[in-house]
């Protein structure tokens, strides 16, 4: 049987630069404590996000909002919706440090795939 591996993206607007994002990524799961086998992978141009029509569909609304990155979540042995509450957490306490200025207001999104199509996690 082979191994199943969730999949997620948080869509998401920041000021800081993907250089910042990236340096601060590490102290951020520490501090949430993401499981060390969630994959984070940050990408500055959704354009170059690949995927389904679905989830093209959904980058293009975030990038047409005006939406900075996006940022793949692969997790081994989770489902989606796992994979999604982890990468929610990382984008919380992104919110709380130093790439946000205090009162600034959070954009973002999560979404994972289930039954074949994308939810948006609550």
């Amino acid at each position: 049987m082979a191994k199943k591996t969730g999949k997620a993206y948080a869509f998401f607007d920041c000021k800081a630069s993907k250089q910042s994002i990236e340096e601060l990524l590490p102290h951020i799961r520490e501090s949430v404590k993401t499981p060390n086998a969630l994959e984070l992978s940050l990408m500055e141009d959704i354009g170059t996000l690949t995927g389904d029509s679905q989830l093209l569909k959904i980058a293009e609304e975030a990038k047409d909002a005006g939406i900075k990155y996006v940022m793949e979540a692969t997790y081994p042995d989770a489902t989606n919706h796992q994979t999604a509450d982890e990468v929610a957490s990382v984008l919380n306490q992104a919110y709380q440090s130093q790439l946000y200025e205090r009162g600034e207001q959070f954009r973002g999104e999560v979404v994972y795939k289930e039954k074949g199509s994308y939810m948006f996690r609550e």
